[in-house]
């Protein structure tokens, strides 16, 4: 195969002729992922931890037979739901997160306290053999129970105090054990959030103030001033809880967390409430034949974005116009609701319980602005128009460190609030090609990626990891998506600094290739779709060895052939160690690796 950089070696025919049959097969691949409208939604990973928590919900509200469900229908969901998680335990006695995942701590404990539930329930005992449970307490027990669930999370309550409430509702621990959520700051003012120090994570407010107050009503503080403050803020939590909650009745299209708020709200003694009767309707809308849920209902957005950024020029013609229309209309034209953002950014869902965030944002300003010179005059208006806006909402968003959060500036020091590689270098890429006026934000993000590059020349990611890694980590993911921004600020600024980071960089992704060519998501780990092909369009844009880039699209022409390439892996966190894969993932990120490639050797 000819050399992808352009350095003059013997050119093989059969060798491009492979590499240009396997762009084409991926590509058609991808566009038969389109749905009738003409974007894309994929299919995200089903999963034990949410079908958990989907059930304990239904259960909850069957058994306090709220008014406006429809009751006669959860037995079934019950049941399947049930049977389904019994399908899917691992050998060690644990559940993963999705089919392909090891065991954790968190899934294990939700589906235990499901399953300590449906044995002491006349109608549900019989699906169960007590000797069943055995392995799985082995399990728990062994990897340390309670103590595991609070160590795996940390400071960061946004995940560990529902586990534990949903172990409590089971019967499994002491409602001692299940931390007190400040339900009642939900009451000031959105704008003030940020300054509260909440324990949660900005998009996991509706769950601060479900289980906030069912813990109120189990465990009320002994402390009586604060006692009559939460008496007193009961009522005006709930109500700002009805607000936010989104039409379709799913907080972040997310059937954990609108699992929890449901059976927080019905074990709290409020199965009246309207929120309740359109949760169950969003868990009842969700589901999947095979009884299962996933963890959201789709990444509409989010998938279309990676897949019109990966094919770029190679978008049928008459696919141009409904894309640029369909997403032009997702962007936020009001203050949301839910986290009180400005208009002009984009969530990762076409549904309305998305938010708009710092990742899908440059995501489809980087879209529009390629396909442009596509449309007529009158769209490029809008599309002028719509960047414009959305620049202004990511400039607004830069947090003082020069980096980007996920949703919300400034709201705290947990995880998922704090500026992120990925994220940033997403950001500077949109703004380097549509606003490069803003010299002194995109410098500032450099900075701040400049100082968040660790010694071995990696950078860690926010929303990706791998379960096989290093505690989780991603370098892969996150390296090649800073490398890309650093490609770019390179090529215009040809600064000595950057480029000696970029090499760094580059040497880092270099030296962790597996024998076959392909990247896991660290050194040694087992070969993916996904992460070869992003670390070979990273080192394909920042120019680097051809050698190695040869062996990747090496690897990725051969899992073409094999009839592979579509096959995902669980890369991705939804919330806080929350596994999941997306059908999309592996085809997208391909096709831009191969046609990248390609094009290097035309």
């Amino acid at each position: 195969m000819t050399d992808l950089v352009g350095v003059n070696l013997t050119t093989q025919h059969s060798s491009d002729s492979r590499l240009q049959e396997a762009y084409l097969t991926c590509r058609q691949l991808l566009l038969n992922e389109r749905v009738e409208q003409g974007h894309w939604e994929g299919e995200l990973s089903t999963s034990a931890l949410s079908t958990a928590t989907a059930v304990m919900a239904l259960i909850q509200v069957q058994r306090a037979e709220c008014s406006g469900v429809e009751l006669n229908a959860l037995p079934e969901l019950i049941s399947n739901g049930i049977r389904w998680l019994l399908s899917e335990r691992n050998n060690d006695g644990g559940w993963g997160d999705t089919p392909k995942s090891l065991s954790n701590i968190s899934t294990t404990m939700l589906v235990r306290a499901v399953l300590e539930i449906t044995k002491n329930t006349d109608s549900l005992k019989s699906m169960i053999d007590e000797s069943y449970l055995i392995n799985t307490d082995q399990y728990i027990e062994r990897i340390g129970g309670v103590k595991a669930v609070r160590e795996r999370y940390g400071r960061d309550r946004t995940f560990s105090v529902p586990i534990l409430m949903q172990a409590a509702l089971g019967g499994m621990v002491d409602w001692r054990e299940v931390n007190q959520l400040p339900f009642e700051m939900a009451c000031l003012p959105a704008n003030w959030y940020k300054w509260a120090n909440l324990p949660v994570v900005s998009y996991a407010l509706p769950a601060l103030i479900a289980i906030g107050v069912l813990k109120h009503r189990k465990r009320p503080t002994w402390f009586l001033p604060w006692r009559f403050v939460r008496n007193f803020s009961e009522a005006s939590s709930l109500k700002k809880l009805r607000k936010i909650q989104p039409t379709t009745g799913g907080f972040l299209e997310a059937t954990p967390l609108t699992s929890f708020v449901t059976m927080s709200l019905v074990a709290a003694g409020h199965h009246e409430s309207p929120v309740v009767k359109e949760a169950v309707r969003f868990l009842q809308d969700s589901v999947r034949p095979d009884g299962s849920w996933p963890i959201d209902t789709n990444l509409a957005t989010w998938t279309t974005t990676l897949s019109l950024n990966a094919l770029n020029d190679d978008l049928p013609e008459e696919a141009v116009e409904p894309i640029v229309k369909w997403l032009l209309d997702q962007q936020y034209q009001e203050v949301h609701p839910y986290t009180n953002a400005d208009p002009g950014g984009w969530a990762w869902t076409d549904l309305s319980g998305g938010v708009p965030d710092a990742d899908d944002t440059p995501g489809a300003i980087l879209a529009l602005s390629h396909l442009k010179v596509r449309v007529d005059s009158s769209t490029q208006n809008r599309i002028d128009s719509a960047i414009i806006a959305a620049n202004v909402w990511l400039l607004s968003l830069q947090n003082r460190d020069g980096g980007w959060p996920t949703f919300c500036r400034g709201w705290g020091k947990l995880p998922f609030d704090r500026s992120s590689p990925d994220i940033t270098a997403h950001v500077l890429r949109a703004l380097m090609e549509t606003q490069p006026g803003s010299k002194s934000q995109i410098a500032r993000g450099f900075r701040f990626l400049d100082r968040q590059q660790r010694p071995d020349g990696a950078w860690l990611p926010l929303w990706f990891g791998n379960q096989f890694a290093k505690e989780d980590e991603n370098p892969v993911y996150g390296t090649s998506r800073v490398l890309l921004a650093y490609a770019v600020e390179h090529e215009e600024t040809n600064s000595s600094e950057r480029k000696t980071r970029m090499q760094k960089g580059c040497e880092f992704l270099s030296s962790i290739q597996n024998e076959n060519g392909g990247w896991g998501g660290a050194k040694d780990v087992i070969s993916s779709v996904e992460e070869t092909a992003l670390a070979v369009d990273a080192l394909i844009a920042c120019k680097s060895d051809p050698e190695i880039i040869q062996r990747g699209v090496n690897w990725l022409v051969h899992q073409v052939e094999l009839g592979k390439i579509a096959e995902s892996s669980p890369i991705g966190f939804y919330f806080a160690k929350l596994w999941y894969y997306e059908k999309l993932y592996p085809l997208s990120f391909a096709t831009s690796a191969l046609r990248n490639a390609l094009k290097l050797v035309r």
